[in-house]
């Protein structure tokens, strides 16, 4: 037949085309089954009360304080602000009181909210200066948001930046704030080592297991005195 012309697939560049078909459709398997694997590890260590890093959520978008609190600047202008993963699983569940109102002035590294567990309590300072435009009212009625979805539904304040840039030059973002999240965890088992012989000298309060692993929610069984020096350690905002 004139103008016909027949091109068999195996002699032209087929065979490289299957070879690549075949290849993902080894890869995608393998790949979800992994992150499967991830995930059912993750659920696992909670559902046991293991804190590890491999735990912790830390969002690569968001800047990280190092008193534990974050903010991200939306479109509009104003920046949320929350409460970080790591801080409310050594805590465990929370709830919020003495919080600055609409429309006051916040500084950077002044208390602007205290958590409280059990009578136990913490102040939260501000990682950002600005003019407080709302709060979360959800977490009042349901505080349990905070731990359960601390970066989405669970953000604390919206606040109009006053100094965006200078506030947040030295803050944890990426890859870097996932570093950061667990070298605190380690600096948080030291810290523990150094202070539960002055509070707590039962050690089945605190428990490291033979690997090194710290239960989840550590505070929430210590005294107050730990708490306190905790607070020092590891929420007090340097400016």
């Amino acid at each position: 037949m004139d103008g016909f012309t027949y091109n068999n697939i195996f002699e032209t560049k087929g065979i490289e085309y299957l070879a690549i078909i075949a290849f993902f459709a080894i890869l995608v398997p393998f790949w979800l089954l992994l992150n499967k694997q991830v995930k059912i590890t993750r659920q696992i260590q909670k559902t046991l009360g293991i804190l590890t890093a491999k735990v912790l959520r830390i969002p690569q978008g968001l800047f990280y304080s190092n008193n534990h609190t974050w903010t991200f600047l939306g479109k509009s202008g104003t920046a949320k602000v929350g409460l970080d993963d790591l801080l409310l699983h050594i805590t465990g569940e929370v709830k919020l009181f003495n919080l600055k109102k609409n429309g006051e002035n916040i500084k950077k590294g002044e208390v602007f909210a205290e958590i409280e567990h059990q009578g136990k309590v913490l102040q939260i300072c501000s990682p950002i200066s600005g003019e407080i435009i709302n709060f979360n009212s959800a977490l009042i009625e349901n505080p349990g948001i905070l731990n359960d979805d601390p970066y989405e539904k669970g953000w604390m304040f919206k606040i109009k930046p006053l100094n965006w840039i200078s506030d947040t030059n030295s803050y944890h973002l990426a890859e870097e704030a996932t570093q950061w999240s667990a070298n605190e965890l380690e600096r948080f088992k030291d810290f523990l080592s150094a202070t539960m012989p002055k509070y707590a000298p039962e050690p089945s309060m605190v428990i490291l297991q033979d690997g090194g692993e710290l239960r989840d929610n550590t505070l929430s069984e210590l005294p107050a005195e730990v708490w306190q020096d905790f607070q020092k350690n590891f929420l007090t905002l340097k400016v």
